[in-house]
């Protein structure tokens, strides 16, 4: 709106001073008035220019910033997941989490189907039916660090590009049905510190952020407090380069 304003502006002004310099500036001064309105006329092309180019490269930086956060959340959630599914919970103790994936094993569960007598009569009048059921052996177990080699999971708590930021990370329960709470983690920071330093308007308009194909809200998230899940409030747009790790 202000950059509208502007170029309205301007050109009324230039408009006025073509009319001035018609009727009333002598000819041997006219060259003074080519060049402000010489001078005009760039002045309003460099604007429109920047207008259309500050939006573009405000998208540009905050993508960059934004995936480098969403890449440490993943290694949060996946620290999560993993600690839930040896330990039945999620934890908010970092210091915990991190030392959780330097030293816990996972076990490897092998699943086999075998065939069991079952009695289907009474007591004093046996009736013995084959019965098929689904038995779970563990056959040995796995470093939960296998996970995570090649990922900086000791900094993942850090909020990159801010100096001495922490995501904040809770858990909690959630009702999922009635009668039965389920365990969930948040882990989340906001937006305004991560584009620090960028244009004020524009930051203004991402923490309102409603639309699919951008990051809702005033924070990037992963996990939540009210609702049952591990996924990000994220477009997929920033998961591809995952998508092409696992095709891999």
């Amino acid at each position: 709106m202000g950059l509208v304003i502007m170029i309205v502006a301007a050109v009324l002004v230039a408009v006025v001073l073509a009319i001035v310099v018609v009727k009333f500036l002598p000819l041997k001064l006219r060259w003074v008035a080519s060049l402000l309105l010489l001078f005009i006329a760039f002045f309003l092309v460099y604007k429109i220019y920047d207008g259309v180019m500050k939006p573009i490269n405000f998208d540009k930086e905050k993508t960059v910033r934004f995936a480098k956060v969403i890449k440490n959340l993943k290694i949060i959630r996946d620290a999560e997941v993993a600690y839930y599914e040896v330990n039945g919970d999620y934890t908010k103790d970092k210091a915990a989490l991190i030392s959780f994936i330097d030293t816990a094993k996972r076990a490897i569960i092998e699943t086999r189907d075998t065939v069991v007598k079952v009695n289907k009569g009474s007591k004093w009048q046996p009736v013995m039916v084959d019965v098929e059921k689904r038995v779970k052996d563990t056959i040995g177990y796995e470093p939960i660090l296998d996970d995570f080699k090649d990922r900086d999971y000791k900094n993942m708590f850090k909020v990159p590009g801010v100096d001495g930021k922490e995501f904040d990370l809770e858990v909690g329960k959630v009702e999922k049905v009635a009668g039965l709470e389920v365990p969930v983690f948040e882990a989340k920071t906001d937006k305004e510190s991560i584009l620090k330093g960028m244009d004020k308007s524009l930051v203004k308009q991402e923490k309102e952020a409603v639309t699919t194909d951008q990051i809702k809200g005033e924070f990037v998230t992963v996990g939540s407090l009210t609702e049952v899940t591990t996924g990000g409030n994220w477009p997929p747009s920033y998961d591809k380069g995952d998508a092409k790790k696992k095709s891999n």
